[in-house]
């Protein structure tokens, strides 16, 4: 007896969904997005309106104006043991995250303005692998501010790889430590700008209150003279001193070889703190040293202060609120203003002092 036409109908979605354990494809599926907008006003009332310095400013980066800092939207299988994620963006963070890619066939801030993660996993066990484009392993801070304790992100996060294109793999070795090594394309890029390839690696410690990790890059990077092997470290550690109070704390070191003159060098450092004054309401502070003598990574030889703090509410489970306060000081002039010379050619200043409204939504 044949089936009938409902019957088959019925078998559909186990047929295209592979439907043929107790855990269905369907099941598997996670969908994410959100929605993150700001207004900031500049003290110093810039005439290009935009804050920070090229290359930086992936939240708040335009003055006086309502923006759009990052929609999101994607989807993630998790796997079983293979999964993906694809995560897609709009807004100024993607404008500037992706501002150095490197531009040939098929390459450049163009080609991959929309995406923020594309990615493949494979999981059996203690081993995990990843491979495409996913976030980094370096740092404290997201690039999704809601996930953060400040609104703007810190210049050790603005001047270190938010995203990366390679392999990764991670061993499990207990419930608290585990190490990962990464193979991958360079620092901060999805298109290749050289023939050799970077190296990362990690190791972390994630214990009830403190959770700790160490992390490398070492790889060729830069252009032209300043073009050489980069070695770079970074420290993190969050310590959750009580349930409404925790810190963190941050540190990098970093060399990289030059052609025709020594070496540069550049270290930084950072402290976080955030309590919980309520069940909706939290405080946040951030003071943070960024000092890059040689000019490699910022672009100019300078030592950078910048203190931020934050007031933050939750009035709904999916909405996030902050009001910031935020001040850089520089040792060089980098700072857009509102001052011109003679001739009309705007005047950087050394400091700059912000005022931060961000709201946002995510699922």
């Amino acid at each position: 007896m044949s089936p009938s036409p409902s019957s088959l109908l019925a078998l559909l979605p186990s047929v295209v969904l592979g439907q043929s354990g107790p855990e269905s494809l369907v099941s598997r599926v996670r969908v994410e997005g959100g929605v993150d907008v700001y207004y900031a006003a500049n003290a110093n009332r810039p005439r290009e309106g935009a804050h920070f310095t090229p290359g930086a400013g992936t939240t708040a980066v335009r003055d006086r104006a309502f923006s759009l800092n990052l929609a999101s939207l994607g989807m993630t299988l998790d796997p079983a043991p293979v999964g993906f994620r694809v995560l897609l963006g709009i807004g100024t963070a993607m404008e500037v995250v992706h501002a150095a890619e490197p531009v040939g066939t098929a390459l450049g801030p163009e080609v991959w303005r929309l995406l923020q993660q594309a990615s493949l996993f494979y999981v059996r066990g203690p081993l995990s692998l990843e491979a495409g484009v996913y976030p980094s392993h370096i740092g404290l801070e997201s690039f999704q501010s809601q996930r953060n304790w400040t609104y703007t992100r810190s210049w050790m996060g603005e001047l270190s790889p938010y995203y990366q294109t390679g392999l990764k793999g991670t061993w499990t070795f207990s419930d608290t430590w585990s190490a990962q090594f990464h193979l991958l394309n360079g620092w901060q890029t999805i298109g290749e700008n050289n023939r050799g390839k970077a190296v990362g690696t990690q190791v972390a410690y994630a214990g009830e209150r403190l959770s700790a990790s160490f992390n490398t890059f070492v790889g060729e990077e830069g252009t032209g003279d300043d073009a050489g092997w980069r070695l770079f470290a970074d420290g993190v550690a969050t310590w959750r001193v009580t349930e409404a109070f925790s810190l963190a704390a941050t540190a990098d070191v970093a060399t990289q070889r030059r052609r025709a003159r020594p070496a540069a060098f550049w270290s930084a450092a950072g402290l976080n703190a955030r309590v919980r004054l309520a069940r909706t309401v939290a405080v946040a502070a951030r003071a943070e040293l960024f000092d890059d003598r040689d000019g490699v990574i910022s672009g100019t030889a300078q030592r950078l202060v910048e203190g931020t703090a934050t007031l933050e509410v939750t009035p709904a489970e999916h909405l996030v609120l902050k009001l910031e306060a935020r001040h850089d000081r520089s040792t060089a002039n980098v700072f857009g203003s509102f001052r011109t010379s003679a001739e009309g050619t705007p005047l950087p200043v050394p400091t700059q002092t912000l005022v931060v409204a961000g709201a946002t939504a995510s699922f």
